[in-house]
């Protein structure tokens, strides 16, 4: 394979039509395009853009499922230099007030509902959340038109009036350090924080990205996660792509119905979170659908987690560690490590990315082997949008992103991650890490997934407590686990309590990521009503 020589988005589009012209680049239900076929798309729209009067620096918002026409926008805004603000269709109105309000968007595309709500109802709404919302173009992307709206299938008629030439020349001022993208992470305490995006960077890092899963122009990926998030709109689409690859779109996760989609498609790639890979397994279709096809990917999980989606086909799946700071991922397995270290680690920091693993508090380096916090340096955002003092925060003075996350590299250079320094509980005054525990539980062969988190204790502060599922239909009491980790775990890390919970119980946030900040909760519910 041939790395793309584009550090531009629009680049890199012209440059894959001309390497792939009549390859098929994406399937949205019925509708298939080819690379020359969305390259055409992509310019009409970016004319019908211009038309509306959005230039160089603005920002376009855009809030709905995956469909052709998220990524047509993304492509055609970011090709004339917009900046693209991609928005969480489960947020509430006032996640998404405030978001439109922080990023200054001038121009929101849509669909008519989102996630089952009103369009016009849930617009009201955001505007009644914030008086920073100001957007001048609402543009929708469905066949039912609403008032005071532009058409999203209009724009190429309004770019009728846009000369080629002028496109072109509005295309040569997007340079490869222009933002392409803004990011929302999820905040719990605090506001979200807006993660600018670099051209330069959905390039090289997704190429180098792609070369660990060994991907080329006969690939085909399911894409179900979701585009609003960097696992879709940055790291799955942009890997595939600068492989010459094929985006075949699930506008909504069903696991029939992606079990479906693989098969037919004969889809070789997985991108997915540990709870869709599960719903695919567990789904009754599964033993009759054919997904021979499938090959690599990546995700992110424990060894088991990550055997789950082998045993489902993707033999190669990639185990992955990053950041949407860090364009998707800093560190990659490689498709074709053992099955042992793929499943176990993940992965060796890719080119022209550094990781340190360093003490938390003197943030001095650690001898190989030991745990501590992990930093970044490479590729990373050039900082939070309109916040000088959070970046300021999150980056040391040589330029690496301090993550907040504890892991261990070893002398391999494998990065192990053991979950969040927030995450750390001190038990009787010595630090235990909740994933070193929940490694040795989810051994058990009882035990289909298990979290471990602290509790307050009156002699010890913090005691350790273990939330599990049970897998199927075998049983084991509280003091067959205790016992069980006695045998395997230093005294001090043996959790003294215990809840049995069903999976649907675990409280997700609306990517699907645990909410391990709610996990004491299940002893608070536990001792009420016993």
């Amino acid at each position: 394979m041939q790395e793309p020589e584009s550090r531009t988005v629009p680049d890199l589009l012209d440059e894959m039509a001309a390497r792939y012209g009549d390859r098929e680049f994406l399937v949205d239900d019925d509708q298939r395009l080819t690379y020359t076929a969305f390259q055409t798309e992509v310019r009409a729209h970016a004319k019908g853009l211009i038309a509306l009067g959005l230039v160089h620096g603005d920002r376009l918002a855009i809030l709905m499922n995956n469909r052709a026409e998220w990524l047509i926008a993304y492509f055609a805004a970011m090709s004339i230099g917009v900046e693209v603000v991609a928005l969480n269709c489960w947020a509430s109105a006032s996640e998404l007030a405030y978001q439109i309000g922080h990023a200054k968007v001038r121009a929101l595309i849509s669909t008519t509902t989102v996630r089952a709500r009103d369009f016009n109802d849930l617009l009201a709404e955001i505007g009644k959340q914030s008086n920073a919302v100001d957007i001048e173009h609402i543009i929708i992307a469905s066949s039912e038109p609403i008032v005071d709206a532009v058409a999203f299938s209009a724009l190429p008629e309004l770019g009728n009036a846009i000369d080629e030439h002028h496109l072109i020349e509005i295309r040569r001022t997007v340079n490869p350090t222009d933002t392409a993208c803004i990011l929302y992470t999820s905040g719990s305490t605090a506001t979200p924080k807006g993660v600018p995006l670099l051209h330069h960077g959905l390039i090289e890092n997704m190429w180098r990205i792609g070369e660990r899963q060994h991907l080329t122009p006969d690939d085909r990926l399911w894409l179900a996660v979701s585009l609003f998030w960097s696992f879709g709109c940055v790291n799955a689409l942009f890997t595939l792509m600068t492989h010459g690859g094929v985006v075949v779109l699930q506008r909504d996760f069903d696991a029939g119905d992606a079990l479906a989609l693989i098969e037919r498609e004969r889809c070789t790639v997985f991108y997915g979170t540990p709870n869709m890979s599960l719903a695919l397994w567990e789904h009754p279709d599964r033993v009759r659908r054919d997904l021979s096809s499938l090959r690599t990917g990546a995700t992110i999980g424990t060894p088991d987690q990550v055997a789950r989606i082998a045993a489902l086909g993707a033999t190669e799946i990639c185990n992955v560690y990053g950041l949407t700071e860090a364009y998707g991922n800093s560190a990659v397995g490689d498709a074709h490590d053992p099955t042992d270290t793929r499943f176990g680690n993940c992965g060796r920091p890719l080119q022209d990315v550094e990781i340190r693993i360093v003490n938390p508090e003197t943030r001095v380096e650690m001898p190989t082997g030991e745990p501590g916090e992990i930093i970044v340096r490479g590729f990373l955002t050039p900082g939070y949008l309109n916040e000088p003092d959070r970046t300021a925060e999150a980056f040391d003075a040589n330029g690496f992103l301090l993550t907040g996350d504890l892991g261990v590299l070893d002398r391999d250079g494998y990065l192990f991650f053991r979950g969040r320094l927030k995450e750390m509980v001190k038990t009787g005054g010595i630090n235990v890490a909740p994933a070193e525990v929940e490694v040795i539980l989810s051994e058990h062969e009882a035990i289909e997934e298990v979290y471990v988190t602290g509790i307050p204790d009156t002699r010890l502060d913090e005691a350790l407590a273990a939330i599990v599922v049970l897998n199927g239909n075998l049983e084991i009491s509280e003091i067959e686990l205790i016992a069980y980790c006695r045998q395997r775990l230093a005294a001090y890390k043996v959790p003294r309590r215990y809840c049995f919970v069903k999976r649907t119980d675990l409280p997700l946030t609306t990517t699907g990521k645990l909410q391990k900040n709610q996990l004491p909760e299940f002893f608070v519910k536990k001792e009420e009503t016993n």
